[in-house]
């Protein structure tokens, strides 16, 4: 049995590809927010922080700074949501623009 306390190397590797990525994604959503006022875009890019709001979280309740338990749940949740309500306006769109 290893120590609960330590991290191995294929943690640490995913933390950090993790939050790298996440932060790579954000660092660009948040630059197309500054040029675009598409409602679709614009709920796509809150879902892109979103998620990298939840996987700076995970990484920080993983090391047990930030026990919230409300705020585990729905931060993963809700990155989807925008993804969703970006696709329903794509779709309600594209739908409008047919008839």
């Amino acid at each position: 049995m290893g120590d609960t306390g330590s991290m191995d190397s294929g943690q640490l590797l995913y933390i950090l590809s993790r939050l790298s990525l996440s932060a790579v994604a954000s660092f660009f959503a948040i630059m197309l927010w500054a040029r675009t006022r598409d409602a679709a875009w614009m709920l796509m890019i809150i879902g892109v922080i979103m998620a990298y709001a939840g996987t700076v979280y995970a990484i920080l309740n993983s090391f047990g700074i930030a026990p919230l338990p409300l705020v585990s749940q729905m931060l993963p949740n809700l990155s989807i949501v925008f993804f969703i309500a970006a696709f329903v306006v794509m779709v309600v769109r594209k739908y409008r623009a047919g008839a």
